[in-house]
């Protein structure tokens, strides 16, 4: 079956859009990466996503534009993706505008309707709100997929997703994926994007490849400063978001201004090294083979100061693992759409804390029935 997974994350980069041939077998599945494209967001589009998320308040007239200007965009890196290929279905995350896991409060834009009308076909949607009504944070949202994509008999491993934010997926050795403990660990790419592109004026929006880090001097007072926010001190489960870790946590650390470019960028860099490698840790499952996904994965300096703080256990790139670093998430909602057709919980309620395990997802239709046998057909001949 082909298939087309849409995401759109914290850092606002753009639409990550994957064309995915998958096919179940026996309880997980084969994914095969067709296509793979990132649409940037326009400027325009991009501002007005600034200016309705945290710290600004934005407006409900603002939100409801955004939702459709954003489903239009979504239709758009659809189509791009799919291009002259017939498909069976889509799987759209949708933009997160607002986040607050432990009032079990999410929200995610982007007009699936218009979506189907540009693609003639079925879209999955909504996907964390079905959590959060069952008790949950809403997230992390991709432990399922995590646990039946890269779960082991014989050896323990560790998911990292390295967005704007970071999350870790952990895979205890021949574990079932019920038993997988997924969380955020802070930030991932979010604080340092924001310093670079606040520092050179918009001339760099990241720090390409960790030079600007690697080039740096970390300030070990200040990490200490950073890392005594209350929110690594959590317990699990916990998510976050641009509501704590947005531009205005740089403000709240004014220091960060009286530093050079480099060792700006360095102790931001550290802080998101720190912080992932004292989850893993407190979680007692190191060491362990931490892979890890996400556009931050291309951040050398970054995975070389993860693999330092978790030596011996080894970090690499789940390109590895047949899932490229960019597309992974993508595909990994093109699986959670197909759990949504097949009426089979997503969600991980020790990740999540939700009272039980529930099917995700809304359904925009389009020739349900046809999609819903075919489905039915390729199950049964995996079983």
């Amino acid at each position: 079956m082909l298939a087309c997974g849409l995401m759109s994350g914290t850092s606002l980069d753009g639409i990550d859009a994957a064309l995915v041939q998958i096919l179940p077998r026996a309880q997980t599945y084969d994914l095969e990466l067709v296509r793979f494209e990132t649409l940037p967001f326009t400027r325009a589009l991009h501002d007005e996503l600034l200016a309705a998320l945290p710290p600004n308040a934005g407006s409900v007239a603002a939100v409801a534009q955004l939702h459709r200007s954003l489903g239009a965009s979504f239709a758009q890196a659809a189509k791009t993706v799919i291009g002259s290929h017939k498909i069976d279905f889509v799987a759209s995350h949708g933009q997160t505008l607002w986040h607050d896991g432990r009032a079990h409060v999410t929200l995610q834009a982007g007009d699936a309707f218009l979506i189907r009308e540009a693609t003639g076909t079925t879209v999955c949607y909504d996907f964390r709100s079905a959590d959060c009504a069952a008790g949950g944070h809403g997230a992390p949202l991709v432990a399922r997929v995590d646990a039946l994509l890269l779960g082991d008999a014989h050896e323990d491993r560790v998911a990292l997703n390295l967005g704007g934010i970071a999350n870790v997926t952990l895979l205890r050795k021949a574990s079932s994926p019920e038993e997988a403990v997924a969380f955020d660990t802070g930030p991932g790419t979010m604080l340092l994007d924001a310093f670079v592109a606040e520092r050179t004026a918009g001339l760099q929006h990241f720090d390409a490849g960790g030079d600007l880090a690697r080039r740096g001097r970390v300030d070990e007072s200040l990490l200490a400063e950073m890392l005594a926010d209350e929110f690594f001190a959590a317990p699990i489960p916990k998510t976050t978001g641009r509501e704590r870790f947005g531009k205005h946590f740089l403000a709240q650390h004014a220091r960060l201004k009286e530093l050079p470019l480099e060792d700006g960028a360095a102790t931001l860099c550290e802080l998101s090294a720190a912080s992932i490698a004292c989850a893993i840790r407190d979680a007692g499952l190191q060491p362990a083979r931490v892979i890890a996904a996400g556009g931050g994965a291309r951040n050398r300096t970054l995975i070389a100061r993860l693999a330092e703080r978790l030596a011996p256990a080894s970090v690499e790139l789940s390109d590895a693992m047949g899932l490229p670093v960019e597309a992974k998430e993508a595909m990994a909602f093109v699986v959670l759409g197909y759990e949504t057709l097949r009426e089979r919980a997503g969600n991980v309620p020790a990740a999540t804390g939700a009272a039980r395990p529930v099917v995700l997802g809304a359904i925009a239709p389009q020739n349900l029935r046809a999609l819903l046998d075919r489905i039915d057909r390729e199950c049964t001949l995996s079983s």
